[in-house]
């Protein structure tokens, strides 16, 4: 049995217990990205979970986003905690890291800089063996690289880098100019107040903290605004069109780094805060034009970012990409 499956079934197990002795409250709204938070976990085995459980009659679709805990309840959206699941760190049920996240950011480092001179076949087993793991294991790292969209597979399950270069960057950052305001638009009214304040507190807690700061956290910074807050849209079409475009959230961050390492990072905290702000005041165009600034820069800023990478790097060997 792979390793995926085994999460998947993990995951569904401590879910469908918690739906049935009620300490998941009926109704709970169940979103993957914080479920998956929640077991540090990817999304992939969060939704093969929530699909398993739907298909036994334990969580129902509604009109909004996410599926509602149990048969009865009107929608309750409350913030997940290990509690409600009965899990304890200490506990032989609790999930632990996956073998591939140990791996993960060194891979996506790599792929991201050898995507700015284009696309690369990447060897499965080549990889398998540059981190010594198994090929479960690399073909996770593959997968997760899918979900943020720098690898792809063909028809034939051959791995590729997907390219990055200028043109790429504009256009993708112009997919998210176009959908993110309209996402943004309809979450102002949904997304709670506590949850909007635990994001502010992040920022701040970031900005004081930067430049010394982990590259992971920044990841996770840019997450809480353009996937979780987002995620409150009653628009579910957008926030899927919006999934191919999430490389260049973390693509910057790397090339940054590359450039004059972490002290070079921009420090995006403040336009962060911005949009924020503007969504505690429960004002949705005040709130969606500064999104749209913060990405009109962002656009820019990568464009010069990726000429400033060629100026200062040349392409070096990777075992596990050919053709590079």
């Amino acid at each position: 049995m792979s390793h995926r499956t085994l999460a998947k079934e993990a995951i569904a197990d401590i879910l469908r217990r918690a739906v049935l002795e009620k300490s998941l409250p009926g109704g709970a709204v169940l979103l993957e990205g914080p479920i998956a938070t929640l077991f540090n976990s990817s999304r992939t085995p969060v939704k093969q979970a929530l699909a398993a459980l739907e298909a036994e009659g334990l969580v129902r679709r509604f009109s909004g986003r996410g599926l509602l805990a149990g048969t009865e309840g009107e929608p309750l959206r409350v913030s997940l905690t290990p509690e409600m699941l009965n899990l304890s760190p200490e506990g032989p049920e609790y999930p632990k890291t996956f073998a591939w996240e140990k791996f993960y950011y060194d891979f996506e480092k790599t792929v991201i800089l050898h995507a700015v001179y284009g696309t690369a076949h990447i060897n499965e087993l080549a990889l398998s063996r540059h981190y010594r793991v198994s090929r479960t294991v690399a073909g996770d790292i593959l997968n997760r690289g899918a979900e943020m969209g720098i690898v792809s597979r063909d028809e034939k399950s051959r791995w590729f880098v997907n390219p990055l270069d200028e043109r790429r960057f504009r256009d993708l950052y112009e997919v998210r100019w176009l959908l993110e305001p309209a996402a943004l638009q309809t979450a102002v009214d949904e997304v709670p107040t506590e949850f909007v304040e635990g994001l502010r507190s992040r920022i701040l807690a970031a900005g004081k903290d930067f430049p010394e700061i982990e590259g992971a956290r920044l990841d996770e910074l840019e997450k809480d605004l353009h996937i979780d807050l987002l995620g409150w849209t009653r628009n579910v079409e957008i926030m899927e069109s919006l999934r191919r475009t999430h490389c260049v959230l973390v693509a910057g961050k790397h090339i940054q780094q590359a450039i004059r390492g972490m002290a070079g990072i921009d420090a995006f905290m403040g336009e962060h805060l911005e949009i924020v702000d503007a969504v505690l005041q429960r004002d949705p165009q005040l709130a969606m034009a500064r999104l749209s600034a913060h990405l009109l820069a962002s656009s820019r800023k990568a464009a010069e970012r990726i000429e400033a990478f060629r100026n200062v790097s040349e392409m070096k060997a990777v075992s596990y990409l050919v053709g590079q």
